[in-house]
């Protein structure tokens, strides 16, 4: 008899009565209750999270920060309640939430704290803190929603933690914004005290030209006023000399003649001299002397000002050099927390390394302007002391620049009177004798005279003298303020071109701006998540493991019901590798149906999509066969202790083939199976059929197959051909199922 009569011939007596046809039945349905109804039952057990209830407490009361309300604990409620793909969010209080989760209730809880909001404001303050979720689960009422409450309570951490660093890395743009403008207000102020020096140098020069001018003039007064002083001390002596002659007068006639015309001589010389001076200086004085008088009020109030205002330098160096130097140390501090200090680079390190550079500029020239002004504190407090006398001599020489025109002149018609007088005292001499108390008087008039003439020109010659050393001291100060403006000016400039090099280095956020850098600062890693051949739900990717489950239980249960060897064949001595292939085409075409019956539910009623659906059909036609083959063999040949071995050898295949954890998870001994069973290989070619992907796994596990099939038959031949001998034990068996 041929093989497939053989087959059929056992197919066949599953029609001859109501209860084979419903073994049949059972038999073509039982993969369905492996594979259907385990998939169904985890198809998308995570899109279901929202039917698990979970114990909400919102203990948050509330933070006032900068006159603003924050209540960051009522705000993840409002999120957590919006969010129906999580949980089903039970809000209640702290007492029922633990009652519950304890007596299985809900399933965790989940605690916002009392201080959450403050802690979270915190972060944009002086003392940031970390505000902490509590959550609470329970592995007695089920294990797996701990785990996947892990997840899900990562992302509200995730979101809560970037909500809260917002306002931290806003306030540190809003700092940048604040110390970008004193930068700038601290540009112009340096402006303007460059600008301001730059005018007080200016002026300097021009005090140290016209008290040079000026020096030259009291040089040349100071020297005729003592040619005159010499003049009038000798008119004055001989006026005295002529006053105790005239006594003698009338003793010596000759005598007087003779002191008249020494009288006239000397008279004549000092007028001499006197003009000249006079012709000399009176034209520079009644020419110049507004000019004089305006160079000593300018000199005056110059000296004043900047005597009043020179105290304020100091302090305000110190503050620019303060305020510089706070800036840098800020920015630098900023660098180093986010740039140096932490795990991951900010992607701004490298325009913020530019700021601190330029912050270190800044507070380097701030440091060496404090430097330069406090090294020649002494020349300053000294200039101060100068400042002050040139003041006072430069207002006096002022009060009395308008009056010395006419002081000159009067002195020089005093010197011309007293000339004119000796003349003609000189010519009366001969007739000294007729007006002998005439010469009396006038000699009295000369010596009276000439006695205010040598007080005069002596007071004036020490004015005189007094005002050449005053301009020239005025000149030396004059001189000496002029190379302090110069330094000063020098600094200011250097400051002020510092500090507008650091504003264009110290960024200038606005609200859109600072909106934008805050939100990525805030959350500046995401995860980009592309997932190749992504399974579609849970029981997609579960769908490989299942369905060679319940094709293994297939073909265990279809040789429960039919003989592994058909003993009609073993009886009438058919060759070995008939018998062995009529026992396995049974077996092998009721797997086709139970592979249709079962692709067909999970396809149309339960929603599973292949990617490549002809090939899992025929793959899956491949796997019953080996299943087939495999437990025809253990069943041939170890008898009823096969369908123990049968059962063992499933219970090895679902825990080596890495159908749910990866294998390399399992303990050792496991990983030792894997490569040895065929199931491991079934897993792997399912998966890359299903949800796609390269297909060397599937021709790997199809070769891997092939071989089982043709290695199990050739056995179950090999255990037929034994079979055809009978012995004592396969008469009576140790054992019977």
């Amino acid at each position: 008899m041929r093989t497939p009569r053989l087959a059929a011939l056992e197919l066949r007596k599953f029609g001859r009565g109501r209860l084979p046809r419903a073994a049949m039945a059972a038999l073509l349905l039982l993969p369905l209750l492996y594979g259907a109804l385990y998939l169904w039952s985890f198809w998308d057990p995570y899109g279901r999270l929202d039917k698990v209830p979970v114990a909400l407490v919102n203990a948050d009361q509330g933070a006032t920060v900068g006159g603003k309300r924050i209540d960051a604990g009522a705000d993840l409620v409002h999120s957590l309640n919006g969010n129906s793909e999580s949980f089903d969010w039970k809000t209640t209080d702290a007492a029922h939430a633990a009652k519950g989760v304890e007596n299985g209730t809900y399933y965790l809880s989940l605690t916002i704290p009392a201080d959450f909001s403050r802690r979270i404001a915190s972060s944009s303050g002086n003392d940031p803190q970390t505000g902490a979720l509590q959550v609470r689960t329970n592995d007695a009422n089920n294990y797996i929603v701990g785990q996947i409450s892990r997840t899900v309570f990562s992302e509200i951490r995730s979101a809560a933690s970037a909500k809260a660093s917002r306002g931290f890395y806003d306030k540190i743009f809003v700092s940048f914004a604040d110390l970008h403008d004193k930068t700038q207000q601290a540009a112009n102020g340096a402006g303007q005290l460059d600008n301001g020096l730059d005018q007080a140098k200016q002026g300097g020069d021009k005090l140290a030209g016209g008290l040079g001018t000026a020096k030259k003039g009291g040089d040349k007064l100071a020297a005729g006023l003592g040619t005159a002083k010499q003049g009038s001390d000798a008119l004055a002596g001989g006026a005295g000399a002529l006053n105790t002659g005239l006594g003698k007068l009338e003793s010596g006639s000759s005598t007087l003649a003779g002191g008249a015309s020494t009288a006239a001589d000397g008279t004549q010389q000092l007028a001499d001299k006197v003009n000249a001076v006079a012709g000399q200086v009176e034209p520079f004085v009644k020419d110049h002397y507004q000019e004089i008088g305006a160079a000593a009020q300018l000199v005056a109030d110059a000296s004043k000002t900047i005597e009043d205002n020179l105290g304020q330098l100091p302090k305000a160096v110190d503050q620019a050099d303060s305020q510089a130097k706070s800036a840098y140390e800020e920015l630098r501090t900023s660098y180093t927390t986010r740039c140096e200090g932490a795990a991951t680079p900010d992607p701004t390190c490298p325009a913020l390394k530019q700021e601190v550079a330029a912050g270190k500029v800044v507070a380097s020239v701030a440091s060496q302007l404090d430097t330069l002004v406090h090294e020649n504190s002494g020349t300053l407090s000294g200039l101060g002391t100068q400042l002050g006398q040139l003041h006072t001599l430069a207002q006096q020489l002022a009060n009395e620049a308008p009056h010395l025109p006419d002081d000159i002149q009067t002195a020089v018609s005093k010197v011309n009177e007293l000339n004119s007088g000796v003349h003609a005292l000189a010519q009366g001499a001969d007739s000294l004798h007729i007006g002998l108390t005439s010469a009396k008087q006038g000699a009295g008039q000369l010596d009276s005279g000439a006695g205010q003439l040598d007080s005069g020109l002596g007071t004036l010659k020490n004015g005189g003298d007094t005002l050449a050393g005053g301009l020239g001291t005025l000149q030396n100060g004059a001189q000496t303020l002029d190379g302090g403006l110069y330094k000063l000016a020098d600094g200011s400039d250097q400051l002020a071109t510092g500090l507008r090099d650091g504003v264009g280095q110290i960024p200038d956020y606005d609200t859109k701006q600072r909106d934008a850098r805050t939100s990525v600062m805030s959350d500046p890693v995401q995860l980009a998540a592309q997932a190749t051949h992504k399974a579609d739900n849970y029981g997609t990717g579960f769908a490989p493991y299942f369905i060679p489950l319940s094709l293994w239980v297939g073909a265990m249960v279809a040789y429960m019901l039919m003989q592994p060897l058909n003993r009609r064949a073993l009886a009438a001595g058919a060759p070995a590798w008939r018998i062995a292939f009529a026992g396995w085409l049974p077996v092998a075409a009721v797997g086709v149906l139970q592979v249709a019956a079962l692709l067909s539910v999970l396809h149309w009623a339960i929603g599973l999509d292949m990617v490549r659906t002809t090939g899992t059909v025929a793959f899956l036609l491949l796997v019953t066969s080996c299943f087939a083959a495999i437990v025809q063999w253990l069943n041939a040949r170890f008898g009823p202790a096969g369908r123990v071995l049968v059962l063992a050898l499933l219970m090895l295949q679902l825990t080596s083939a890495g159908g749910t954890y990866p294998v390399q998870t399992s303990p050792g001994f496991f990983n030792a199976i894997h490569p040895f069973l065929p199931m491991s290989y079934i897993v792997d070619g399912l998966r890359h059929l299903i949800t796609g992907g390269e297909m060397w796994p599937v021709w790997r596990a199809c070769l891997v197959l092939l071989a089982f099939t043709a290695g199990s038959l050739m056995l179950t031949a090999w255990t037929a051909r034994r079979k055809q001998v009978w012995t004592v034990d396969r008469l009576h068996p140790e054992i019977s199922l």
